[in-house]
């Protein structure tokens, strides 16, 4: 097996940051979007609504598993989770 250099490592460590910076993204987007899903919740529900809407949650699961496969199904009801709350 051979050893990584110090060289080797450049590129790994390149490619690390910019994984690390796509990171911070995500958490940023995760927490707007359970932010704004929040107010569409309390909007709904001062109006006499429901706190959630299945068809609409039926949508973004499709979305999400359309995009990403069998994963995006498990990533959607993770942020629909963040949004609204468990069930």
């Amino acid at each position: 097996m051979n050893a990584i250099t110090e060289t080797d490592a450049l590129p790994i460590d390149s490619l690390r940051e910019q994984i690390d910076g796509i990171d911070t993204e995500l958490i940023r987007l995760w927490q707007e979007r359970s932010r704004l899903s929040q107010q569409v919740g309390q909007a709904r529900m001062a109006s006499g609504g429901t706190r959630l809407v299945l068809a609409r949650e039926r949508e973004i699961l499709a979305r999400f598993r359309e995009a990403l496969g069998a994963d995006g199904t498990q990533v959607a009801l993770l942020l629909l989770r963040s949004g609204r709350g468990p069930l």
